[in-house]
């Protein structure tokens, strides 16, 4: 299909300038370190999760130089239940290497922002249109839906061709001279209008050129090529307490899911243990050895779905008689003290679950 770019890109704007009420806390920022740390929060994130965070960022780190000063730790706690936490890795980087390198200013052109460490095309795109006004595109899921739709190409947009065709396609629709309203219409109109789950064809602006609902196939469209398969893991976790209420706990190292955050005395499976094997197994007896301990509760089954993996397991509360004499990567914390270190999503659900179900076992 030949796409009318006049047709398309003011009909975009129309819509955007008169019927778009999406309410978002850093529309209209030209803030480029604002613009930045909302988008890298909003990757692999819904909107409606990621606007809480933002605020919270703001509030603790107003600016780059805060965040980029700021102790690790305390960026990992703020971050904490957002997952992806490579994202968080790469905040910490790119704040520090801005600060460094750039004097606190963010680089103004799409090259320097791009090489940025975290920073894809996508998100150098954003902020160099939103901050800068410089005409690049974004695309993102959202674009990749409407374009496949109004032109109706099954081209699937998670290959290469794909993603090559449709970044071509958005570059030629951008509206040169406005191009940060552009990109916000566009992703606006993809979430409210052209959204995967029933869109509103019937009043859509794009309706009478869109070759997808011309031709019935909006539920079609896009195609996707690959198809996720999922791992499963399952995490057994100790709660070891010590007589005088200190509790084991490490960081988690990279190279695995939850790299830099902190996790409790753990053992892992690919397949479901009861926890009486587990008590009695190989695993407790390394940690325990022969000492005296009082297995106080054991929890119900605990779930999370992360992109590529399910995780499920179990919690253990484990009085000692007295402290181990050595477990290689521990550090000994004040069991009400916990709050104060970045856990997975997966641990937090049961240390701060009111009613976590637990019983004896």
């Amino acid at each position: 299909m030949t796409v009318k770019k006049e047709d398309f890109t003011q009909l975009l704007l129309k819509w955007h300038k008169n019927e778009n009420s999406r309410a978002m806390p850093w529309k209209g920022e030209k803030d480029p370190y604002r613009i930045w740390l909302s988008e890298v929060i909003l990757q692999q994130t819904r909107v409606e999760q990621g606007w809480a965070y933002y605020e919270k960022f703001i509030a603790e780190f107003p600016t780059i130089e805060d965040l980029a000063r700021a102790p690790e730790q305390k960026v990992f706690k703020c971050w904490e239940g957002l997952g992806y936490y490579s994202r968080c890795r790469n905040l910490i980087a790119t704040a520090r290497k801005i600060v460094g390198d750039y004097g606190g200013r963010f680089p103004s052109d799409y090259e320097s922002i791009h090489a940025l460490k975290g920073i894809g095309p996508y998100t150098a795109a954003a902020i160099a249109s939103f901050a800068f006004n410089l005409p690049h595109a974004v695309v993102d899921g959202n674009v990749l839906r409407v374009l496949s739709r109004y032109t109706g190409d099954a081209t699937p947009i998670d290959t290469t061709a794909g993603k090559k065709k449709y970044t071509a396609l958005a570059g030629e629709l951008l509206d040169k001279d406005q191009p940060g309203i552009y990109n916000q219409a566009i992703m606006d109109f993809g979430a409210v209008v052209c959204k995967p789950q029933n869109p509103l064809c019937t009043s859509c602006v794009q309706r009478k050129d869109c070759q997808a609902y011309c031709t019935e196939r909006v539920g079609e469209l896009p195609v996707k090529e690959k198809v996720l398969r999922k791992r499963s893991r399952w995490f057994y976790y100790f709660m070891v307490e010590t007589p005088d209420k200190k509790v084991y706990i490490r960081q988690r190292q990279k190279g695995d899911i939850w790299a830099d955050l902190f996790e409790l005395v753990g053992w892992e499976s690919e397949e479901p243990v009861y926890p009486e094997d587990i008590l009695r197994g190989a695993a407790a007896g390394r940690v325990f050895g022969k000492q005296s301990l009082t297995v106080k509760y054991i929890s119900k089954v605990y779930r999370q779905e992360l992109t590529h993996q399910t995780i499920q397991g179990q919690f253990f509360t484990i009085h000692l008689s007295h402290p181990l004499p050595s477990l290689k990567g521990y550090i000994l914390v004040d069991k009400e003290k916990l709050n104060e270190y970045p856990f997975p999503k997966f641990i937090n659900a049961w240390l701060k679950d009111p009613t976590p179900a637990q019983s004896l076992f």
